[in-house]
């Protein structure tokens, strides 16, 4: 005996077979007239249409909690600017050194924008977000890292094409015919219908006006749509009004996601100390929250503070000792800190927790290479290289090779794979140049200075090479 086609879609929707779920969920809605709106005064059309909104939304749910990228145009054209100087320690945006006694950036390797690499990747830590609008321009296509359009506009572009895929016959609900204020109405249609229309559709003003009458209707008294007008705002690019809503919704509601949105909005506002102080009187009220120790490591570590990051990360794998970012990142701070061995503890660990890809041994390598157990380096590089899934992975493991092998040929074969990576051009020519091939040295030096026109050491191995070829 079959299971009642609702209770059937229902436990598509548990088991995550959103494609089934909304497939039976449309059979249903078809029904005996054709109804597409749940205004029928059977429960059964209803509850079909709020489970088919839901899992249309998570068929392309994206977290929106994780700091996004800052692309150039938020960079360039930002309004939210308090101060053109700000203080030293109080702003991401301000190229300064490592505090608290951590590695220095001349020795740990930075990004572009003066910041040290960390050792997890997150939105908000690539490193090959160019810094100019010169450098936007001139950068390669082709490079994974560096698109000249913002990242937060790229990834809504790419979930609008995906909610195509997923409804290829058209919208399943038309935006422009609905009644708003009839659907903020009803509480638990509209929770499904807004997150249908901000996720799915990807539509943040008719999201916003839905949010605003629904909340309207709960007598401001609902925490969960002041949240949702907050992350509408932010989406908008209107930092403070976000600021406000999320704000009102903690004093309704102590939640540690809404602490997480309002300090994304202070870090979007470039005010780092204020997102920190925020997230420790999270802490107060919850106490051994991951994210929120997390989040203050993040900080940190993006304000050059290494040392401290490294104690807050420990913090956190006190409380989960499975957590692959701080694993991650204390592995990193060892190797610069010249600990190769403890670092590969950090980095094994990571292994044996079924981390299997191309990054983890290239570090593996670079660990047993520095710790002088030789017998796994070169096998830890061949794994890395068998991983590697584009160009720009292959040439960071045959940079590494280069270094360990000093060989010229393994750094050219690394710059003509990742052609807009100056590290390789840089390390050719300086080696061509020990060797006495003064021509080719200053030819890789030029293409390092075309990757990268702030590195002071490739400015001044040109200047070397011209006076040199002035005296000829």
């Amino acid at each position: 005996m079959g299971l009642e086609p609702l209770f059937q879609a229902w436990s598509y929707f548990r088991r995550r077979k959103f494609r089934q779920c909304s497939d039976l969920c449309s059979q249903l809605l078809e029904g005996p007239t054709g109804e597409q709106e749940p205004d029928s005064e059977y429960t059964v059309f209803q509850a079909a249409w709020s489970l088919k909104t839901r899992a249309l939304t998570e068929m392309v749910y994206v977290d929106e909690i994780d700091m996004d990228q800052e692309g150039i145009a938020e960079m360039m054209l930002d309004e939210n600017a308090i101060a053109q100087v700000a203080r030293p320690g109080t702003s991401l945006k301000l190229l300064g050194t490592s505090q608290g006694g951590g590695p220095s950036p001349a020795v740990r390797p930075v990004t572009q924008s003066g910041r040290p690499i960390t050792g997890f990747v997150r939105p908000s830590t690539q490193s090959g977000q160019p810094s100019t609008v010169e450098q936007a321009i001139k950068t390669p296509r082709t490079a994974l890292t560096a698109r000249p359009i913002t990242s937060a506009s790229g990834r809504y572009i790419r979930l609008g094409t995906a909610s195509m895929l997923t409804n290829p016959d058209g919208p399943f609900i038309n935006l422009s015919r609905l009644n708003l204020s009839k659907y903020a109405q009803k509480p638990k249609l509209a929770k499904a219908l807004f997150e249908y229309i901000f996720h799915h559709e990807n539509d943040v003003k008719n999201a916003l006006d839905l949010a605003a009458l629904a909340t309207e209707h709960a007598q401001f008294k609902d925490w969960w749509w002041k949240v949702q007008i907050g992350k509408c705002y932010y989406r908008l690019g209107l930092y403070r009004e976000a600021e406000k809503q999320f704000k009102s919704a903690l004093k309704q509601q102590d939640m540690v996601d809404t602490i997480l949105y309002l300090a994304k909005v202070y870090l979007r506002l470039d005010q780092p100390v204020t997102a920190l102080n925020l997230f420790k009187q999270g802490l107060d009220r919850f106490p051994g929250e991951v994210t929120l120790i997390c989040g203050i490591a993040r900080i940190y570590e993006e304000m050059n503070n290494i040392s401290s990051a490294a104690e807050y990360y420990k913090d956190v794998l006190k409380q989960d000792n499975t957590h692959v970012e701080a694993i991650a990142c204390i592995g990193s701070n060892h190797f610069y800190s010249d600990q190769p061995e403890i670092a590969l503890r950090f980095y094994r660990r990571l292994l044996q927790m079924g981390v299997y890809n191309c990054q983890l041994f290239n570090n593996l390598g670079l660990c047993c290479f520095y710790a002088q157990q030789y017998d796994m380096t070169l096998s830890s590089f061949e794994r890395a290289l068998f991983l590697a899934e584009n160009e720009e992975e292959t040439a960071d493991v045959w940079y590494n090779l280069g270094h360990v092998a000093v060989a010229r040929a393994l750094l050219q074969t690394a710059s003509s794979l990742a052609p807009h990576m100056y590290e390789p051009h840089f390390n050719f020519a300086i080696l061509s140049e020990k060797v006495g091939d003064l021509q080719r040295s200053y030819t890789a030096a030029q293409k390092s200075e075309e990757a990268f026109p702030g590195h002071v050491d490739t400015q001044q191995l040109i200047k070397q090479l011209k006076q040199h070829f002035a005296m000829l």
